[in-house]
């Protein structure tokens, strides 16, 4: 099992980022793809064709979200976001723990091409 963080920079806010990570018509939005989310702490997830599915566990809004994404291992993956205001937008802290060796790659490529490089093109197309 392998840990991950990164900060990247999203040009919009930290409201409008966390409604993007929770809000099911923003979230079809910057993906293209239908989701299915339920944002409440217990509440289930999931995104990009059930390519992420998972929980929330924890909502701070506009400044936390924590969830646990299902890889079917007994130590459950954490993805920790924190929303920080920043000069240009939002700083986007990411933390994911526990991340199977066999999908680390394809998770860290993810994180930077799919999951938030979507959202940054999203907000910088506008």
């Amino acid at each position: 099992m392998k840990d991950f963080k990164k900060y990247y920079i999203i040009p919009a806010t930290p409201e409008e980022v966390y409604k993007a990570l929770t809000t099911d018509i923003t979230i079809r939005l910057w993906t293209g793809d239908l989701v299915e989310i339920d944002p409440r702490v217990g509440g289930e997830f999931s995104l990009w064709d059930s390519s992420i599915n998972g929980r929330f566990l924890e909502l701070e809004p506009y400044k936390k979200i924590v969830q646990e994404w299902y890889f079917g291992e007994e130590v459950p993956s954490i993805v920790t976001i924190k929303l920080h205001e920043h000069k240009k937008g939002t700083s986007f802290e990411v933390q994911h723990t526990n991340i199977p060796d066999e999908a680390y790659e394809d998770i860290i490529e993810g994180w930077d091409t799919e999951y938030v490089g979507s959202l940054i093109d999203f907000y910088t197309e506008e």
